[in-house]
């Protein structure tokens, strides 16, 4: 999937010269957590969010800098510090730098930059036009489409048999102890030995990512490290 098969479209957004609390009042009303900011051809320009309207001279919020960060600031930084927190225009105020995506973006791309740049939404564009918005909403939507449905059952259990077997057998941390795989009707039944914990969860998890199983049943146990498996047999 791509951001275009996932993008709200027909997204709000502002004009530079709107004011502060023409965006408060957008949020607020709309729920949402930011507004593109766009020129007079449609191109986005900036970026406007509750982050950049909390800390505001006219409900008290502004920075407040220790003595010692106001020794080492110099004019040109207090300056910006002062437009930011005290302009009404949305051009002051917003954030210039806007990370952005194509309609071809993957959706491991868009996360790999939520996540790096602490974002919530990524405008789309086309041409430095946008057409569209993804927001951390879009993408657990995502989610939800992919939930297995009740017709991948059709597989035969032997097939599923194979299938699981062939994931658990690509895995790095697989057990070096016996383990076997046994499917009815599409429950995968999971017995052996696991070093650990989380090695025997991973098993489950594998199982369960197989298209067409229903369900897992997880029988394996944990060995303690004072206990030594050979050809089957615990010793």
């Amino acid at each position: 999937m791509r951001a275009r098969d996932i993008m709200s479209s027909g997204v709000m957004s502002v004009m530079a010269d709107a004011t502060v609390f023409d965006v408060a009042e957008i949020l607020t009303s709309e729920h949402i957590s930011a507004l593109p900011v766009v020129d007079d051809q449609g191109r986005v320009i900036g970026i406007v969010s509750e982050a950049d309207l909390i800390r505001r001279a006219e409900i008290g919020t502004t920075p407040h800098k220790s003595w010692l960060h106001r020794l080492f600031d110099d004019d040109a930084v207090r300056a910006a510090q002062y437009v930011r927190s005290h302009s009404r225009h949305v051009k002051d105020v917003m954030t210039k730098t806007v990370i952005t995506v194509a309609e071809t973006a993957t959706l491991a791309e868009i996360a790999e930059l939520m996540s790096k740049h602490g974002i919530k939404r990524i405008p789309v564009v086309r041409n430095d036009f946008m057409v569209g918005i993804v927001s951390r909403t879009n993408l657990l939507q995502a989610l939800i489409s992919r939930e297995p449905g009740s017709d991948e059952s059709l597989l035969t259990d032997e097939q599923l048999r194979c299938d699981v077997s062939d994931a658990i057998g690509r895995q790095p941390w697989t057990s070096p102890w016996p383990t076997n795989v046994l499917v009815s009707a599409g429950v995968v039944h999971l017995w052996g030995f696991t070093p650990n914990e989380i090695v025997r969860k991973a098993y489950g998890v594998t199982a369960e990512n197989v298209r067409g199983v229903k369900t897992v049943k997880n029988h394996m146990r944990t060995v303690p490290a004072a206990v030594s498996i050979e050809c089957g047999h615990v010793t």
